[in-house]
């Protein structure tokens, strides 16, 4: 275990080297000058600003070689590399202008914990109790009633579900029960604190549903289909052979040996889990890592993207890693070493 541990460890960070080198090749390809655009910003009337200027000229070439743009593209990789490795990111150029880039996503990350965190609860709390009550009778009139709901909801497109929910529940439409966008109560301090939470969850309730729905069809469905191949082998006749009771069967047996098709999920949840919906937080003005990757992209932020893409690409490998070793513990028969 130990030797493949390492080893696993090593080919994460190859991986993760490839990674990051072919994220900052395509942002160095995208089209347009990005010291043009962090210097005189995206609005049309800055862009006729002319940068031929001597003092023009001089910023943008001190700009172009702060970010290393005027070196070729590997140069330029090992230098950001280089300072990575010792844990400077860079700050950032256009989002938020000479603060550290580490600390503009720590400020960003809280939120969309907690929205996605919400969003997983709800989403696995019903999907793999219909997955396994479906299971026990395929084909039945449950099976077949959550099949048609549940593909009709991932059917439906997040921005239009998002738009619909917040024209009819939010303040202004037909049942203004929810509020429109934010994230925070302006409930003070003084005030219980059951009002407080109960005002702040009240943001949450629609970004959390909008996030969760599309997930239901997967997880069900996976969750369904490992059931059913479980039940269908030996040892559960055998089980139930010896009177366990159906509970038993299900729960202790069947479902334990069904987890390994969700431990396979596991690995897209964590890099999710921090990653942010870029819809949802548009939508409902959610100042979280999804609306910030959009910034900083759309504002050419360098720094700041490639320590989004670090951020994401170890959480990536992370999951698929903690993935790995969650095998061993659902089916203690997997050997990693093989």
């Amino acid at each position: 275990m130990f030797f493949y541990v390492i080893k696993r460890l090593i080919l994460a960070g190859l991986t993760l080297l490839v990674i990051l080198f072919v994220s900052y090749l395509l942002l160095r390809l995208a089209p347009g000058d990005p010291t043009r655009s962090t210097l005189l910003g995206s609005d049309a009337a800055s862009t006729q600003i002319s940068a031929d200027t001597a003092a023009g000229g001089r910023l943008n070439h001190a700009m172009r070689q702060k970010l290393h743009l005027d070196q070729p593209v590997y140069v330029g990789f090992c230098y950001w590399l280089t300072s990575a490795a010792q844990g400077d990111f860079g700050t950032s150029v256009t989002v938020d202008p000479g603060k550290p880039t580490v600390q503009i996503i720590l400020e960003r990350l809280p939120v969309t914990l907690k929205l996605n965190l919400w969003a997983i609860l709800f989403t696995y709390s019903l999907a793999i109790p219909i997955g396994i009550i479906a299971a026990g009778k395929p084909n039945g009139g449950f099976d077949r009633t959550t099949t048609f709901i549940i593909f009709l909801l991932y059917s439906l497109p997040v921005i239009w579900v998002a738009l619909v929910v917040q024209s009819l529940l939010c303040k202004g439409g037909y049942w203004p029960v929810f509020p429109v966008k934010g994230i925070e109560s302006t409930l003070i301090a003084q005030q219980e604190w059951w009002r407080i939470f109960g005002a702040n969850a009240m943001y949450y309730v629609l970004p959390v549903i909008c996030l969760a729905y599309g997930g239901f069809a997967g997880i069900s469905r996976y969750t369904r289909a490992g059931m059913i191949e479980v039940l269908g082998q030996d040892f559960i006749r055998t089980a139930r052979a010896k009177g366990v009771s159906n509970t038993g069967v299900i729960f202790y047996h069947a479902f334990r040996n069904a987890l390994i098709t969700l431990i396979t999920l596991f690995a897209g949840i964590l890099p999710g889990l921090v990653a942010g919906s870029i819809i949802v937080e548009q939508i409902f003005n959610i100042p979280g890592m999804g609306s910030l990757s959009i910034m900083a992209l759309s504002s050419r932020d360098y720094p700041l993207q490639m320590a989004l893409f670090a951020f994401a690409g170890t959480l990536t490998l992370a999951g698929i890693f903690i993935s790995d070793m969650l095998y061993t513990v659902a089916d203690p028969r997997i050997k990693l070493n093989r």
